[in-house]
């Protein structure tokens, strides 16, 4: 090299080490991938929530109806987070990180009483550089 040229970082230091995709995080469960549903919300890009968030405000079973004795799902837990999220999109319209809150009983315990909590929605480049939406706890990202 003379002096004029300068050096990338890839060739200074050689390619990544390490790298760990939106894919490799779908298929290993630390992301939902909750883009068909949100599509139906009004969504335009692919959506995925963390399992932290899903397990959260989402996961719901039989066993949870009976021991709360308050039935709910799984797809109306789902449309919740996602209604909420679209609302708060359309009020900080091109914003790439949004907070907002939901409703919503929690699984633990013995209450029935919805609590509030606050979500995180981060919209950034996927793995194609294509746009796509990530929800969450705040600690997750």
């Amino acid at each position: 090299m003379n002096a004029q040229t300068t050096a990338t970082a890839a060739e200074i230091f050689g390619g990544p080490v390490y790298s760990y995709s939106r894919a490799d995080a779908l298929d290993d469960g630390y992301l939902v991938d909750v883009t068909e549903t949100a599509r139906e919300a009004g969504f335009r890009y692919p959506v995925a929530l963390t399992r932290a968030a899903w397990d959260d405000c989402v996961a719901w079973d039989d066993d949870d109806t009976k021991r709360k004795h308050w039935p709910q799902d799984e797809a109306g837990r789902l449309w919740d987070v996602l209604y909420m999220a679209r609302f708060a999109g359309k009020r900080n319209a091109g914003a790439s990180c949004i907070a907002f809150g939901v409703l919503r009983v929690p699984r633990e315990g013995r209450g029935t009483k919805a609590r509030l909590v606050t979500l995180t929605a981060h919209v950034g480049p996927g793995d194609d550089t294509a746009p796509v939406v990530t929800i969450g706890l705040p600690n997750d990202f």
